[in-house]
């Protein structure tokens, strides 16, 4: 039930990522035959195979299929997230499909619509995959394969997608193909770049003099938690503290002035981290 709370109040961002990943293919890729892998990458081909049925309809089937097996296999270790995505991305290929029916690319300028094929869903898987969800697909494929097998998953998946991405080559043309294959290469880098860019933190270490001053910054006027800890340099031998904390851009900036303006022999490191797990953070 608890879950269920988190999803709803989670519901405009799960929208807006899956709009974004369901515009990105209807939009750009599934009109130039852009393939990178995954049901929309299988959809393609299919609908080259046979031309009767739309890239949007295989989709939307390819992926309720794969949801119901995914509901059924793996059962309560279904994520309701990934549901809701599943069924919204479906319902919106068909809703984008009924709204503006397409026949051609929008433009003429094929590398101008493949990174739009890229960047959108990428976008939008990125969003997504931040709040441990996806629009199910061959993610519910891995879902399966991991209870069921002891495969490298990810591998497994990789393989499957530039094989997907390779048959364009074949069944549509040489253009549609090699498009296809620089477009796989692009969205694995720019879902990383943007996943690391969305939980892009700063884990702030200030050795320092006055900790109780640095902690009081800290918790009253950051609203944020620290850890403190006794030490002695090792060439001085002076007495000194150590506070250590996580924060966000804007509050590593303002926290640097205070400790700098409250003791200018202080001793600041400040790194960059995308992966911090804990109330206020990443949830594990």
């Amino acid at each position: 039930m608890q879950r269920v709370k988190e999803t709803l109040r989670e519901i405009p961002l799960l929208t807006l990522g899956t709009f974004l990943v369901a515009a990105g293919v209807y939009f750009f890729k599934f009109p130039n035959s852009f393939n990178t892998g995954g049901v929309t990458g299988l959809a393609v081909i299919l609908n080259a195979v046979s031309p009767t049925v739309s890239a949007s309809t295989y989709a939307s089937l390819i992926n309720i299929a794969f949801l119901l097996l995914g509901f059924f296999v793996v059962d309560k270790s279904f994520g309701v997230n990934t549901i809701y995505c599943s069924v919204m991305f479906s319902a919106m290929l068909g809703g984008l499909e009924w709204l503006c029916p397409l026949s051609a690319p929008l433009t003429d300028q094929k590398t101008l619509e493949l990174f739009f094929a890229v960047i959108l869903p990428s976008l939008g898987s990125a969003i997504l995959f931040n709040m441990q969800s996806s629009t199910g697909g061959t993610d519910i494929l891995a879902m399966i394969l991991k209870r069921f097998s002891s495969l490298d998953i990810g591998m497994a998946l990789l393989c499957v997608d530039v094989l997907i991405a390779a048959s364009t080559l074949y069944f549509v043309n040489i253009e549609a193909g090699l498009y296809s294959i620089l477009g796989l290469v692009l969205k694995s880098v720019v879902v990383d770049t943007v996943i690391e860019s969305l939980n892009r933190r700063k884990s702030f270490i200030a050795v320092t003099a006055c900790p109780q001053e640095v902690c009081c910054f800290i918790t009253q006027t950051l609203h944020r938690s620290a850890t403190v800890w006794e030490a002695q340099g090792a060439y001085s031998h002076e007495k000194k503290w150590v506070v250590m904390t996580a924060l966000s851009r804007g509050q590593a900036v303002a926290l640097r002035v205070y400790v700098k303006s409250t003791d200018p022999n202080a001793f600041i490191l400040v790194t960059n981290s995308s992966e911090i797990f804990g109330k206020g953070f990443m949830r594990v």
